[in-house]
């Protein structure tokens, strides 16, 4: 049985504030294959805080400063895909073949059409010929909450993560408890990436807890949300 109890908040694996065990089970066999904690007020408050303090630097970090972490990121999720289908398929039950071929490719196919249209967009551009000196500026909008569901772990997160990390954003990830092992592992890449501290945290946690704690928080400029 796998521990997975810490979070991943400012650059560090962390131990919870307080334990809150949960059984994460495979539904393959109905047993316990891992266990999580579930965060506290203070595990939220600590991973956006650490989101917050680290958002001014990476929102003026040069666009192929960041994208070339994209790429970097893209890479060890290509090689390591075999562990992340792998993951997947404990959590959420899925064929391996399929967690291969549909649910693990699906997040190396996302974090590769994103890198391409960060790289092709304007973020700065006229407003129109009706106004030749007014232009329109693109800017990250701040921290964001990324609350993701369990049936497509791995498409939900890099829709979420990569298009946020591209654009200047930081983040704290709520991946779904009942298969947030996927989302753990992405972490473990995103830190092999190189990105800096702060820039991307995780919490585990459920709706009335984490879910609600990020949601309703001051200092979360951002929800993205699918149940």
């Amino acid at each position: 049985m796998l521990d997975r109890r810490q979070f991943f908040i400012d650059g560090r694996w962390v131990a919870p504030t307080r334990g809150h065990d949960l059984d994460v089970i495979d539904p393959s066999t109905e047993t316990t294959c891992a266990v999580i904690s579930l965060g506290s007020a203070a595990d939220t408050d600590a991973a956006v805080a650490a989101a917050r303090a680290a958002f001014p630097a990476w929102r003026q970090t040069p666009l192929e400063e960041r994208l070339a972490r994209l790429e970097a990121l893209l890479h060890i999720y290509t090689e390591r895909s075999d562990e992340m289908a792998a993951a997947i398929s404990l959590e959420m039950g899925a064929p391996i073949a399929m967690a291969r071929a549909a649910q693990c490719a699906s997040g190396a196919s996302h974090i590769k059409q994103f890198i391409r249209c960060a790289r092709d967009f304007a973020f700065e551009r006229p407003l129109g010929a009706q106004a030749p000196r007014t232009r329109i500026l693109y800017e990250a909008i701040g921290v964001c909450a990324l609350i993701t569901p369990w049936n497509w772990p791995m498409n939900q997160i890099t829709l979420k993560v990569i298009p946020a990390l591209a654009t200047g954003c930081t983040v704290v990830l709520k991946p779904s408890e009942i298969a947030p092992l996927s989302a753990m592992l992405f972490a473990e890449m995103v830190d092999a990436a190189g990105f800096p501290p702060g820039v991307f945290n995780l919490v585990n946690g459920d709706g009335p807890g984490v879910g609600t704690q990020l949601s309703g928080h001051p200092d979360v400029d951002m929800v993205s949300f699918t149940g």
